[in-house]
């Protein structure tokens, strides 16, 4: 029988090896999955290139990892908000790179990655610094920017809850990137916060099917990134 569960965080990130490319959930603290990315810290992998939506907050969570200084380059919308202070500084000093993407436009290559479609048309850049040398065509009089889909060897994502299957349903907001980034990586790798049994989802209320899922961790208590930050915490 089909049984995805695994026993620990620690087991869940094991393999993931130097120079990965691995999409993270979350928008801000909705749906940061911040005890699978403390195992990856424990874990030791570096050079990894990191999509997100932000760059995390204090010094936990995804923020933590970049000032472990395992983070080649971010690809993400926004690099620097309220409580982003690691990021900006490795960023400025030369430790870690970054590919900026306006926020609509990083969901859709993300989606056209796990579609399998490879680039797309939109004009959201033309005419700014971010259009750099992108292919432009015209289309009906107006211009637009070729952009690439993206694909990742690992996605972590966070869960309201899961069967062992692998299907999931998220927590309202929680949702955010995290259903078309479990489409865009060989390996999804999901915290659940409560595992039931096979038929007890509803169907409808299911998000992202087993087929996109490779591994589930239960983590019946996960940590709240406002808090900890609040508290002044620091990863490890």
């Amino acid at each position: 029988m089909i049984d995805k569960r695994v026993e620990s965080v620690a087991e869940a990130v094991a393999d993931i090896p130097d120079g990965a490319t691995v999409m993270i959930g979350g928008f801000g603290e909705a749906g940061s999955p911040i005890e699978l990315i403390h195992a990856l810290i424990d874990q030791g992998a570096t050079g990894l290139t990191v999509v997100n939506n932000n760059t995390g907050s204090g010094e936990v969570g995804l923020a933590a990892l970049i000032k472990a200084e395992r983070v080649a380059k971010m690809i993400c919308s926004f690099p620097r908000t309220a409580n982003s202070t690691v990021f900006p500084e490795l960023y400025r000093a030369g430790k870690t790179a970054l590919e900026l993407v306006p926020q609509g436009t990083l969901a859709e290559r993300i989606r056209a990655g796990g579609a399998g479609i490879p680039a797309f048309y939109t004009p959201t850049s033309v005419g700014t610094p971010l259009q750099g040398d992108k292919e432009v065509r015209s289309f009906g009089g107006r211009d637009y920017v070729m952009e690439h889909g993206l694909v990742a060897d690992y996605a972590l994502i966070k869960c309201e809850r899961a069967d062992r299957y692998g299907n999931l349903v998220y927590n309202k907001t929680a949702r955010n990137f995290s259903p078309v980034m479990a489409t865009a990586a060989t390996t999804t790798i999901v915290q659940t916060k409560q595992i039931v049994e096979p038929g007890e989802l509803e169907p409808e209320t299911v998000v992202t099917p087993s087929l996109y899922v490779h591994r589930i961790v239960t983590v019946p208590q996960p940590l709240v990134e406002s808090e900890l930050v609040a508290a002044g915490a620091t990863y490890p």
